[in-house]
């Protein structure tokens, strides 16, 4: 919690603070958020977001808990702007998902110790996300502290379920959370995102003809109709895109592979031919894709497929999903939309060189909430620290890109919001 009142004075810009941002009261921010064991669907979601709630209600911001489901909350605050006649003053929302990957096999420190050297702060969930979520809050208590209020609101949003589909930005969205502009801090090396693909997952069944081993000749092997498959659709472009930035998010993988005797998979009898195969995959499309066209690329290869293995059926179908999953759509903005030049130019001030911009690999083909916060009518970005060390054993962030992401963000909000009077 906080522990000082703010210091005021006399119309601080969001630069000056910036500049001489303390970096020590962010780093005890991060480092006690990622001792938080919020696994997606653990107590600790809740413990979390019921933290973040008191720490902005400390900070004088009106802040809730946002249900989501019973006993999973997102975690809402606002940061009020002075209201007033400032010309071209916007709302302005940040968005990150408090929710973590689980814990793997292959770490050499404690995932929720917070370890930190001069260098990078690890933990579970670091860079995905709570780097992100924390350089926010820090940015916003900066400003607070230094005595800065913006003329229009500042929306911080901490929610759960990002890594069930979006479920917590949906249902906060369906809750009437929303602003001008939003920023959403997914791990991106503090690289501006304003391209990413949609996240479909599908299942492919092949049924093949059984036969004993001695008469292999007569049967059609589903398990070696696989292996001819599972290479093609990974090497797959979809069709539909319409230019080369479309086609580049394009990205298919079969992640699941079982075959066996009939659609119950018998292991126990490896003397017969498999005559089933199921096979669960994700494709990466564009905004200018579908997963309807997603799924007639994939039913013309397995029509060919058909072909080269006379008698083999082959099936696809969307797998089958939690009822209370929403799709990961894509999500694009255009390089020349303000929210776009804003951060553009806020890494600029920041480190004197121009950011790097575009559908950015490998980050294109993660999905975010931005494409719902988009979808709701909002124009936004993605941008975050965090990104090389993602989703892996011994998960860090490299300090320099978490305080100067901070920074950006205050840049950022004075920008968009406006000082207030």
């Amino acid at each position: 919690m906080t522990d000082a009142q703010p210091v005021r004075s006399a119309e601080p810009s969001a630069r000056a603070l910036a500049d001489r941002l303390d970096v020590a009261r962010p780093l005890a921010l991060l480092q006690r958020m990622v001792r938080f064991d919020s696994r997606t669907e653990t107590p600790g979601e809740a413990q979390l977001a019921k933290w973040l709630v008191d720490y902005m209600t400390e900070l004088g911001l009106d802040a809730w808990l946002d249900e989501v489901s019973p006993g999973r909350y997102n975690a809402i605050g606002v940061f009020k702007g002075s209201g007033g006649d400032v010309p071209g003053a916007a709302s302005l929302l940040f968005n990150g998902h408090i929710d973590t990957n689980p814990a793997t096999e292959g770490w050499t420190v404690d995932p929720w110790g917070a370890h930190t050297t001069d260098e990078v702060i690890y933990g579970l969930g670091v860079s995905n996300m709570k780097a992100g979520c924390a350089s926010y809050l820090s940015a916003v208590e900066a400003l607070i502290r230094g005595g800065f209020r913006p003329a229009a609101d500042v929306t911080l949003t901490f929610v759960v379920g990002e890594l069930q589909g979006g479920i917590g930005t949906v249902k906060m969205i369906e809750h009437g959370v929303r602003a001008d502009y939003f920023i959403n801090c997914e791990p991106t090396d503090v690289q501006a995102l304003t391209l990413h693909a949609g996240a479909f997952n599908f299942t492919v069944e092949l049924t093949g003809v059984t036969r004993h081993l001695s008469k292999r000749e007569e049967s059609v092997d589903a398990i070696v109709a696989a292996c001819a498959l599972v290479p093609r659709l990974n090497a797959l472009t979809f069709s539909g895109a319409t230019d080369e930035r479309h086609a580049e998010v394009n990205r298919c993988n079969v992640g699941v592979i079982h075959g066996a005797l009939g659609r119950t998979l018998e292991e126990w009898r490896p003397p017969q031919i498999a005559d089933f195969v199921r096979l669960v995959g994700t494709g990466r499309y564009a905004p200018s894709q579908s997963v309807e066209s997603v799924l007639a690329d994939l039913r013309r290869e397995l029509d060919r497929l058909e072909s080269e293995f006379p008698g083999l059926r082959a099936e696809v179908f969307p797998q089958e999903k939690v009822t209370d999953r929403p799709d990961m759509p894509p999500f694009e903005v255009s390089a020349d939309s303000r929210i776009v030049r804003t951060v553009n130019t806020a890494y600029e001030a920041v480190r004197g060189t121009a950011q790097p911009t575009g559908a950015i690999k490998p980050c294109c083909f993660f999905g975010s909430d931005a494409a719902h916060l988009s979808k709701a009518g909002m124009e936004g970005i993605v941008c975050g620290p965090g990104g090389k060390y993602n989703t892996m054993p011994d998960e860090r962030v490299e300090l320099v890109d978490y305080y100067d992401m901070i920074r950006m963000h205050m840049l950022a909000i004075e920008e968009v919001c406006g000082r207030g009077n």
